[in-house]
């Protein structure tokens, strides 16, 4: 077969050696039979009476169109330096070298030019105009004369970034379109001036840039990333890119053979603008990073930001607001002698009615009530609870339902001093954040239903949170979040079927203070992560020593840590023969699994089936988070703890009940 194959080759001639050399080029994707063009085309839509051509439509690629075609064609895994040479090398390969109209587009004009010839060193066109002329201005008058004195002022060259393909059947330019697309979107979405003077060229620059903001860009697209956090980015490039281009300045001024105080004085400026210009990349960076996005660089929206404390009222007078689409008379005489005449009686009080659940919460001074009515209500803006306030449902969670369907930042933020929450059903639809935030102050959560959609409850540093007989569920990342310094009480609650169901974050450094937690009497079951999860850098897991070991090395340190702590405590495995005395006994650093089982009941532990192959292999997963945090393919970041249980942070644990979690019942996170 391969004799007849070469044979074959030998006898088709120099012609087809130079056809299977272009197919290995990196464009074979392209390179199919032909029965007309596979694009679609995009109409002007200047008015009907329109003298240009209509051009390809291609702005609407799809993630997966763009992620193949920057990794697999055209960028690879090219240097920051490189990148320029790598696309001239793509363009060379797949564009039109002449004879094919474009639409020249810029802010003030679009006209009609023909390509005669591509300059890919400089990634520009040298083009000439089709006559008649055909052109369409905004905002000024250009005639033939001009437009040709425009051009040679240029020297008839125009960036290939503002060229827009003509449409054709034939199909014969649909790689010039998309190759001219590509090139377009990659050097206004995704390059950074400041990307060729990374002092660390060497990696691999899809990786590390190109992945994470084409990921990012398409989140932005899909409403996947809160408003407030998109301004806060296209701040920080704002931020970034003058800062750079300061920079710049200052250093190209600078006289090298110069010893002079004024130079003296520049390079220190220069050292600040450097200092500063890390720091604002640093920053993107993080937001850029889908791990380390909500971690470390989010503030808030923007309408929390602007919500603030309304104190109490002049008049002193306390007012409680019920919430109600309709109410018979039953509902209203009920309302009247359950509710509303104990808490009017100890002072004068006024009684409003609203029918959307926010208006009644804006409505609140500190000290009112909210009393939701049941029903079905639906909004399309964020709670935010910035006093202490009192919001219960009037029946039980699954009769009094708040649903958030528009797409937005949070769900329900709290920020008072003393809020309480009590029998409500909330669920969220087409989320962008968790569906509660306690940002700071107290927040009681009282026999409610949370029908999550992202992220869960979110108890951000310094901030209260007490949530007992809940029932949260549904949750994409963690069920309940938890920052260092913050407190948190969970009692006699149910998580389930969330990505993880408890997720502690200890990523501060050494000044901030540890998140103090109690856990009593919860069932966390059916989660796909694990039942609690410990965020926290790797450095602080390892010393320097450890650090520098190879892999194998530290799975054979693991084994046989594994293998000694079972041999001098082998009752830490067992399945049927749980005790609360056997984690005492047992010291944390020799327990091997990290399932804690001492706080469960007997008939708990028999749900687990096959829990001795999941402890070990539990035991066993480690993972390393390396730099490049987008590409998590091979360096996925979690383990199995060791004695979590007997951390500071826990000031109570008992009674709590552990079911099917898919990777155990305690883990931790290393980035």
């Amino acid at each position: 077969l391969f004799q007849n194959k070469n044979e074959e080759r030998e006898e088709s001639g120099g012609d087809d050696e130079e056809e299977d050399e272009d197919d290995d080029s990196g464009t074979d994707h392209f390179n199919t039979e032909k029965s007309g063009t596979q694009l679609q085309r995009c109409e002007r839509c200047e008015g009907v009476n329109s003298c240009l051509p209509d051009t390809f439509q291609t702005n609407n690629l799809l993630f997966y169109e763009r992620f193949k075609a920057y990794q697999d064609y055209m960028l690879g895994d090219c240097k920051p330096s490189e990148v320029k040479a790598f696309t001239a090398d793509y363009l060379e390969k797949v564009v039109e070298p002449c004879d094919w109209q474009v639409i020249w587009s810029t802010d003030v004009f679009d006209v009609l030019v023909e390509v005669v010839d591509v300059d890919l060193k400089d990634l520009k066109a040298c083009v000439k105009l089709v006559l008649p002329l055909q052109c369409e201005v905004r905002g000024c008058e250009l005639d033939e004369d001009a437009m040709q004195a425009l051009l040679e002022a240029t020297k008839h060259k125009v960036p290939l970034q503002e060229l827009h393909v003509v449409y054709e059947e034939s199909g014969d330019f649909d790689q010039t379109a998309l190759a001219i697309e590509h090139l377009r979107f990659f050097y206004k979405n995704i390059w950074r001036a400041w990307d060729e003077e990374d002092e660390d060229d060497d990696f691999d620059y899809f990786v590390r840039c190109v992945e994470p903001r084409l990921r990012l860009y398409y989140d932005i697209l899909e409403d996947r990333v809160p408003a407030g956090l998109v301004a806060e980015y296209q701040s920080l490039l704002d931020q970034c890119s003058q800062c750079f281009q300061q920079f710049l300045a200052l250093r190209n001024g600078l006289s090298t053979d110069s010893d002079s105080e004024l130079d003296d004085v520049s390079m220190v400026e220069g050292l600040k603008l450097y200092e500063q210009l890390e720091t604002l990349k640093r920053k993107l960076h993080i937001i850029e990073n889908p791990l380390l996005r909500y971690v470390l660089g989010y503030k808030g929206n923007a309408r929390q930001q602007c919500v603030q404390s309304r104190g109490l009222r002049a008049s002193g007078i306390k007012v409680i607001h019920v919430v109600a689409t309709f109410c018979t008379s039953i509902q209203l005489q009920s309302l009247l002698s359950d509710r509303l005449l104990p808490l009017c009686s100890t002072q004068e009080t006024e009684i409003q009615f609203h029918r959307d659940p926010v208006l009644a919460v804006d409505s609140c001074h500190q000290g009112d009530v909210v009393v939701v009515l049941p029903g079905r209500y639906s909004v399309t803006s964020s709670i935010i609870l910035p006093d202490s306030i009192n919001m219960e449902g009037f029946g039980l969670p699954d009769e009094v339902v708040i649903e958030k369907k528009s797409k937005g930042d949070s769900f329900v933020e709290s920020t008072g001093s003393d809020v309480k929450i009590s029998n409500i059903k909330f669920i969220q639809h087409d989320a962008i954040e968790g569906i509660l935030c306690v940002r700071q102050g107290n927040l009681s959560l009282e026999n409610c239903v949370l029908q999550c959609e992202t992220t869960g409850v979110i108890v951000r540093t310094s901030a209260h949170l007490s949530m007992n007989m809940c029932d949260l569920y549904g949750s994409k990342g963690a069920g309940v979040e938890i920052y260092p310094g913050s407190v948190c009480s969970l009692v006699g609650n149910g998580i389930h079927h969330c990505k993880d169901g408890i997720l502690i974050k200890d990523f501060a450094d050494e000044l901030d203070v540890m998140p103090s937690i109690v856990m009593e009497n919860n069932v966390i079951h059916n989660n796909e992560g694990y039942g609690v999860i410990l965020v926290k850098p790797s450095s602080q897991d390892q010393n320097p020593a450890q650090r520098h070991k190879t892999q194998d090395e530290a799975e054979k340190d693991q084994a046989e840590e594994r293998l000694q702590g079972t041999a001098a405590h082998p009752r830490t495995i067992a399945t049927d023969e749980f005790t609360a005395n056997d984690d005492a006994l047992t010291p944390p650093s020799t327990i091997p699994t990290c399932n804690n089982t001492a706080d469960i009941p007997p008939e708990s532990t028999e749900t687990n089936s096959g829990v001795d192959g999941e402890v070990n292999a539990s035991s066993g997963r480690k993972w390393r988070l390396c730099r490049q945090l987008s590409r998590n393919k091979d360096a996925s970041c979690s383990r199995a703890v060791q004695g979590l249980t007997d951390l500071q942070i826990f000031t109570s644990i008992q009674g709590n009940q552990f079911r099917r979690n898919g990777q155990g019942d305690f883990g931790t996170f290393f980035y």
